[in-house]
């Protein structure tokens, strides 16, 4: 696959995502809102990745070493919100999280993640991916 397909595919599956949270956002499934905003930003790092890299993106999730790794740079305002967004991912997952992150994810505290995970897809759109 040429790089700029799979370039393509990254994004459009990044799409679908935020399409998805979306949808589990105006269902009122927070938690998974969260999950999936994970997903949607990770997808696009790894676009980014490959975009600069000119190879495979590494097989991990966490969004801050994906964007080092890359070489992207970040304010350090944006790694802290990458650490925090990257616990989406882990808390979702696992038993011991579950419980604890959902009754985190009332309306207020996913309105505000929601809304930093678009917000720095937008930046890493435009700074990246035009």
């Amino acid at each position: 696959m040429e790089t700029k397909e799979m370039i393509a595919n990254w994004i459009e599956s990044a799409e679908r995502d935020k399409v998805a949270m979306d949808h589990l956002f105006e269902k009122k499934d927070y938690n998974w809102t969260l999950f999936v905003g994970h997903l949607y930003i990770e997808k696009l790092l790894k676009a980014v990745f490959i975009e600069l890299k000119k190879e495979q993106p590494p097989f991990i999730h966490d969004l801050s070493r994906i964007s080092e790794k890359a070489g992207i740079e970040l304010t350090d305002g944006q790694k802290d919100d990458l650490d925090t967004i990257t616990t989406f991912n882990l808390r979702a997952r696992y038993a011991d999280y579950k419980t604890e992150f959902y009754k985190k994810c009332n309306l207020s505290y996913t309105e505000t993640w929601k809304t930093k995970i678009e917000e720095f897809a937008t930046w890493i759109k435009k700074q990246h991916l035009t």
